[in-house]
């Protein structure tokens, strides 16, 4: 048994990390199930000898090299060489065969009538299980409520923008015969969307005034050369750091959560018997729907109520919902005199404490701890085109118009301004800053109390 040598052992462990570092910091596995075999294999003998460098200059700095046998060393090399290649084969087959439906994305296609089942085709052909084919717009004729190749014709070139803001898409790919123009106003309407768009990249020249997101680069969707263009591009390294610190971040305010229920929990059953938490159907990236959970801060005959009080909604156009008394939180009345009372349910939402069970979104990957506050679906059917570009991201927790000193905003322009001006500058600096603004925003709101 090598490992009962330490140096063997310690060998084991700098290689595991070397493996990880390189994987991570060089991005060997970005775009993975695009390679073929043979590109697969050059990666894969890429990624073998950076982890052996590193090996190599771990035993020299640590003075071990003498101990260490150079055949065990190579042997390991050309295990893990043949193991990695094979597993990443395998891997993508599974990705291929879409039995992992859940982190497929949904992919809406704009072509031609002639066109379109070739592009179906070359889509499902081509894409590792990583799109969900949610339909097709065809521009050269309304073929609306028709299928081509098992994809149902939802729209066209008028009612497709539309369509994307009020349904669950991620990205758009549009592919037109070469002796075909683009849809020109269709892409304009659809980048006001905010949606991600890919652009077949013989065609790129022809297009007038083509979109200027920040997020532009070149990749392949199926066989298809595209240009990407999207509001923000986030690199593999910014969204995995994301994703961790999210994974952090919800363990923590997890339990949190547990230690805040065992004090709340009976004081809102006392004042209001009912379920202790709230569940409600919510609109998050690119208009999937999920279910986000808080502490109920409201009587049980909310939602009922919520029509009779619209005429006092502070956001005029009904894309938002405020009030400036909510007589539906519970231990709010209004007494006799005119005094206004609050109770329970205005300390648990002033103090933000109904806040903290959506750190079980977070873990679930519905929402991040930083981005935009998820709408109703009732309020999204109101949105214009433009408003759509505020689901371009995950949800968040907390947000840059709520920690900027307008989080009492009734100007649904403005929370879509600065919505979108976070995704446009959206680094993970911008994260952590964001985070801090909002402890020193909670901790203020509990000081002035």
């Amino acid at each position: 048994n090598p490992y009962n040598d330490l140096v063997y052992r310690n060998m084991a462990i700098v290689l595991e990390f070397a493996d990880l570092a390189t994987m991570f910091m060089l991005d060997m596995l970005h775009h993975v199930t695009q390679r073929g075999r043979y590109r697969e294999l050059i990666a894969t003998a890429g990624n073998v000898a950076v982890v052996g460098l590193l090996g190599i200059a771990y035993l020299f700095v640590m003075q071990e090299g003498a101990a260490y046998s150079r055949m065990t060393f190579g042997i390991t090399l050309v295990l893990y060489f043949i193991l990695s290649y094979t597993t990443r084969l395998a891997w993508k087959r599974v990705l291929a065969s879409g039995k992992w439906d859940r982190n497929r994305r949904s992919l809406l296609i704009v072509t031609t009538k002639a066109e379109a089942k070739e592009v179906v085709e070359t889509v499902k052909l081509n894409n590792y299980g990583k799109f969900l084919i949610s339909g097709l717009v065809i521009v050269d004729k309304d073929m609306a409520g028709q299928s081509i190749a098992g994809v149902n014709v939802i729209a066209n070139s008028k009612d497709a923008p539309m369509y994307v803001c009020q349904q669950w898409i991620d990205e758009v790919l549009i592919v037109v015969p070469d002796d075909k123009p683009y849809p020109d106003e269709l892409i304009k309407k659809l980048e006001e969307t905010g949606v991600t768009m890919h652009l077949r990249l013989s065609k790129i020249a022809a297009v007038e005034d083509r979109p200027q997101g920040a997020g532009q680069f070149v990749e392949k969707i199926g066989s298809y050369t595209v240009l990407t263009t999207s509001l923000n591009y986030a690199s593999p390294k910014q969204l995995l750091f994301k994703r961790v610190m999210d994974i952090a971040g919800g363990l923590v305010g997890c339990l949190l959560t547990v230690i805040i229920f065992i004090f709340i929990a009976p004081v809102i059953y006392i004042s209001s018997p009912g379920p202790i938490f709230f569940s409600q159907d919510r609109i998050g990236e690119n208009g999937k729907k999920f279910k986000i959970y808080k502490f109920r801060s409201m009587y049980m005959d909310a939602e009922a109520r919520k029509a009779e009080l619209m005429k006092q909604n502070r956001v005029a156009d009904g894309k938002m919902f405020k009030l400036d008394f909510d007589p539906r939180v519970i231990g709010n009345k209004i007494l006799p005199d005119g005094t206004k009372k609050t109770g329970i349910g205005n300390f648990i939402r002033v103090t933000s404490l109904d806040e903290f069970p959506q750190f079980f979104n977070v873990l679930k990957g519905d929402m991040s701890l930083v981005g935009t506050r998820p709408p109703l679906p009732g309020e999204v059917s109101e949105y214009e085109i433009h408003h759509r570009a505020r689901l371009a991201i995950k949800p968040g927790i907390t947000g840059m118009w709520q920690v900027s000193g307008r989080s009492d905003i009734t100007d649904f322009e403005e929370v879509v301004r600065l919505d979108t001006k976070y995704i446009k500058e959206w680094t993970p600096a911008l994260d952590i800053k964001i985070l801090f603004k909002t402890v020193k925003t909670v901790l203020g709101k509990e000081g002035s109390m």
